[in-house]
């Protein structure tokens, strides 16, 4: 705001307090209060918050998330960028636990991936976390994961899936786990020479799932990723997938409706009059 709130200043040139309530439009997993507070206390440290909710809990349409009172023109100026914290973060929480809920009586475990918003990787998987799923790397540091493109790379210089997972064991850091991406039944056999810690199999739809864990047999942990929606993912986490990794939780979550409702004060208000 480098000319300030020139809409509130410009109708409200005095002092004037408020209270604000933050409610959900909607049934969501929360996520992101912790983040909201510290806007509004980044704006104006004197204004006094209260959590109704916590970071976590599963909340029903209309209930209050938060109130928060003090300087209205502080409570103009923290509200969107509150509100856009918490609608998308807690927009992931809930799509995690719609997944989440969808497989609760399966092994397999939610995964989210790298596909994060730049700048947000750390509060993303916080709300993947808050909903119920497992954080995948956070960074390339965090594991050894052949994909597709070092596939490629491999095969130009002459190395096989099983030669790549072995240089990838001799040469990564001591303890990280081997996982590869495979997207044939074909590849499959072929890595597990290489006796990754984990396969990946990508795109194989819930059939083609079942007969790559017949040939694994126990010989590595099994994840499954590509196309995976609400509508297949109990068939996927049914064939056998001990992981299941979805992009869409943090590069396509639908923000939730939640909005912040200001009311003038009682003292403030009979003074204006």
């Amino acid at each position: 705001m480098p000319a300030g709130d020139v809409t509130t200043h410009a109708l409200f040139p005095f002092p004037l307090s408020a209270r604000a309530t933050i409610i959900a439009r909607e049934p969501l997993t929360l996520a992101g209060l912790m983040i909201a507070r510290h806007v509004f206390h980044a704006v104006d440290p004197s204004l006094h918050i209260m959590e109704m909710r916590k970071d976590g809990q599963s909340v029903q349409k209309g209930a209050v998330l938060m109130k928060a009172t003090g300087n209205a023109h502080s409570l103009l100026q923290g509200e969107r960028v509150a509100l856009n914290f918490l609608q998308h973060l807690s927009g992931i929480a809930t799509l995690t636990t719609q997944f989440s809920q969808a497989i609760e009586e399966f092994p397999a475990k939610i995964l989210d991936t790298r596909k994060t918003t730049p700048g947000l990787r750390v509060l993303e998987k916080w709300a993947v976390s808050l909903g119920g799923g497992l954080n995948h790397r956070q960074s390339l540091s965090d594991g050894i994961l052949i994909k597709d493109n070092h596939r490629i790379l491999l095969q130009a210089k002459g190395i096989r899936l099983a030669q790549a997972c072995q240089r990838a064991r001799e040469r990564a850091p001591h303890g990280l786990r081997i996982s590869i991406e495979v997207e044939s039944l074909q590849q499959l056999k072929e890595a597990l020479k290489g006796s990754p810690d984990i396969v990946l199999l990508d795109n194989m739809s819930p059939p083609l799932v079942k007969k790559a864990v017949t040939v694994i047999q126990g010989r590595a942990l099994i994840e499954v990723s590509g196309g995976v929606n609400l509508e297949n993912i109990r068939e996927l986490a049914a064939a056998g997938a001990d992981y299941i990794s979805i992009g869409a939780l943090t590069h396509s979550a639908p923000a939730v409706d939640i909005s912040m409702e200001l009311a003038p004060s009682l003292e403030t208000h009979s003074r204006s009059k």
